[in-house]
């Protein structure tokens, strides 16, 4: 696992969403058991207490859980690892849709220019 951190956002953030999206693109599949703590730490060159940290979070979010005795794995739960990736994608439109108002877009120029691309992309 290789995350390039960006020193603007906390990196036990950074890991989240990194897992998040290996979650979601399937890279992880449900019940996959994910490192643990000492791994991703040793891995990663951080500080343990990040890593737990990251955990606690994905836990408290129900995407990963923990089994006594054998480690910690992503959730089984179809209906939770749908609304991660429906968040995550609500998270990218947001930022496009800020992008291009920001370059002087108006909903409509939106709408067109993401439908000439779709159709651009269809006929490839």
């Amino acid at each position: 696992m290789t995350i390039e951190f960006d020193n603007n956002q906390p990196i036990y953030l950074q890991i989240m969403n990194y897992m998040k999206g290996e979650i979601v693109t399937g890279k992880l599949k449900p019940s996959d058991k994910i490192p643990s703590v000492r791994e991703l730490a040793a891995e990663l060159q951080i500080n343990p207490n990040t890593v737990q940290r990251t955990f606690q979070e994905l836990e408290r979010e129900e995407i990963v859980e923990t089994r006594r005795g054998m480690g910690r794995y992503v959730t089984g739960n179809e209906q939770t690892i749908l609304t991660i990736k429906k968040e995550m994608a609500q998270d990218v439109l947001e930022r496009f849709f800020r992008g291009m108002q920001e370059l002087g877009f108006q909903s409509e120029e939106i709408l067109t220019a993401v439908a000439e691309n779709i159709a651009s992309r269809t006929k490839s």
